[in-house]
């Protein structure tokens, strides 16, 4: 791709096992652009770079966990990770979950979000999943959109899910059937 007489390296989603000390700067440093920005997925500021580092370390040692990063002239600019049930969960297998799903500001408007949203659906639905949900604060207004474009139903409200520094805030719960709960 070319912009401007500039060559611009095309938008990746990928799966990340483990990190070079480049793309964990990369990630860190668009989590807390994302932070900033208010989509800290429980942050309210950037903590201090050691405990961000150790948060995203944390995610590779979690067997249940996949991160998948998306990747913008070659640098990590956001994530989203499938989070998939422990074992003894069987009533609730068919069901994984969404979690740190983020665009760094300086990142957006290129269809990451959306790509990496198709990347995390894929996964679940290739790995059996039923059922695939995420949760937003009420002032997501940009995921809300992109939630409800790509098929999500809100399905539950809850009042005063997350306090943003000055106000509590309400949460709002999506789901999305990626199969048919009868089929096998």
């Amino acid at each position: 791709m070319v912009d401007n007489g500039r060559h611009i390296q095309q938008p990746v989603i990928e799966a990340v096992t483990e990190f070079d000390a480049a793309d964990l700067e990369d990630l860190c440093e668009a989590a807390e652009e994302a932070i900033l920005d208010g989509n800290g997925f429980g942050w309210l500021s950037p903590p201090p770079r050691s405990v961000q580092e150790n948060f995203w370390k944390g995610v590779l040692m979690v067997p249940v966990r996949e991160l998948y990063c998306a990747r913008f002239e070659g640098r990590i600019v956001g994530s989203g990770q499938l989070v998939k049930p422990f074992s003894n969960n069987e009533a609730g297998g068919h069901i994984a979950q969404v979690a740190t799903f983020f665009i760094a500001p300086y990142a957006r408007g290129y269809g990451l979000a959306i790509g990496l949203l198709a990347v995390l659906e894929n996964s679940a639905k290739e790995q059996g999943f039923k059922i695939l949900e995420v949760d937003v604060r009420e002032t997501q207004l940009a995921a809300i959109s992109l939630l409800e474009a790509s098929g999500y139903e809100k399905w539950a409200v809850k009042k005063n899910y997350a306090w943003t520094g000055e106000r509590y805030v309400d949460g709002y719960y999506y789901k999305k059937e990626l199969a048919e709960l009868g089929e096998e």
